[in-house]
């Protein structure tokens, strides 16, 4: 059995810019960090004694016996992807909801292929993991969305992600002293909405938005310099909140989707309880609203959103992981059984 760790992501600044429409032309900057909350997956080859050949374990349970009958798409793309022979059984847990602006997909992704790599005895680098995972989300699923999930969930850190016109990506994790990432760290709220929402779905908009909204995107990607000289140095943290605030702005000026009247009256009222700024995670609609607040306000901002789930996180450094490793299934044992180890793709594979 292998089981994969896979953290999901908050992005700060530059959101927006990771998408293909916007970064082929104009390049593209992001800075998020991952955080301590994850996604876990395990994977081990399932013996061909049962009326199913795979059993798959999400929010459904699925057993099949072809890689087509699979009702979870990323699970689907993802298999056929990696070429598995004999019967598998996968198991998915989260931290934290589905659809809620974490790069929770791209996470899950990451952490099946890791998963899956593993039961193939081969050793993904990180670099390797981000480009199968953007290749399946966005080639094979179609899926509207950017690069930096994929990216951050595999690298892990607080990073700068830039992205070439060409696809390229260079990952420079951020070189903070440890005590004014801890600042930082203790400025940031996290609240759940209690609405999840398909990001591909809100994003389309957003992409189809990018030709008329290229000042809000060259502003977006703007803030990140100020952001980056105010980290490196020992002013007040306050001016991260400011420049999130007018990020956030600036974000919801590109879609009506964006944002909705339920996220913007929590957003004022944070505000009016002594936030500096904020923004909603992913790509708009629902999810987890970021908040930066000052230590001794916070509990003013808790009182003034008590209808919402707070999740103390922290930043986590480390990225996709194999956490639990049996050699013994690492090979399938069952390969050469003839009709029972036939490639779960199916004949026309």
């Amino acid at each position: 059995m292998i089981i994969s760790r896979t953290p999901f992501r908050a992005s700060f600044f530059g959101g927006g810019t990771d998408y293909p429409a916007w970064f082929r032309e104009h390049g593209g900057r992001v800075l998020s960090t991952s955080i301590d909350k994850y996604c876990y997956i395990s994977a081990r080859y399932l013996p061909p004694f049962f009326e199913h050949r795979s059993r798959i374990v999400w929010s459904q349970i699925e057993k099949i016996n072809r890689i087509e009958e699979i009702q979870h798409p990323a699970v689907r793309a993802t298999l056929a992807f990696m070429k598995l022979h004999a019967g598998i059984n996968i198991h998915h847990e989260g931290d934290l909801p589905a659809r809620s602006g974490l790069g929770s997909s791209s996470a899950f992704v990451v952490g099946l292929l890791h998963s899956l790599h593993g039961l193939k005895t081969t050793m993904p680098s990180r670099r390797q993991l981000a480009r199968e995972a953007i290749h399946i989300e966005q080639k094979m699923l179609h899926e509207s969305v950017g690069v930096q999930d994929q990216i951050q969930a595999s690298f892990g850190g607080f990073n700068l992600i830039e992205i070439a016109p060409d696809g390229e990506f260079t990952v420079h994790p951020m070189i903070v002293e440890r005590e004014r990432l801890r600042e930082l760290e203790s400025h940031i709220m996290l609240f759940f909405t209690g609405r999840s929402r398909f990001a591909s779905d809100v994003a389309a908009k957003q992409i189809r938005a990018i030709p008329e909204k290229q000042s809000e995107l060259r502003q977006i990607s703007a803030l990140i310099d100020p952001i980056l000289a105010l980290l490196s140095g020992n002013s007040s943290l306050d001016e991260f909140g400011k420049l999130l605030h007018e990020s956030w702005q600036l974000k919801r000026s590109i879609s009506k989707d964006v944002s909705n009247d339920l996220i913007d009256d929590t957003y004022e009222r944070a505000r009016r309880a002594g936030a500096v700024g904020g923004k909603l995670l992913g790509a708009g609609g629902g999810g987890f609203i970021l908040l930066y607040v000052c230590p001794e306000t916070q509990p003013s901002v808790r009182q003034a959103l008590n209808e919402l789930v707070e999740v103390p996180f922290a930043f986590e450094p480390g990225g996709t992981q194999i956490i639990y490793c049996d050699d013994n299934d690492s090979v399938s044992p069952y390969e050469n059984l003839g009709e029972t180890a036939k490639d779960l793709s199916g004949p026309d594979r």
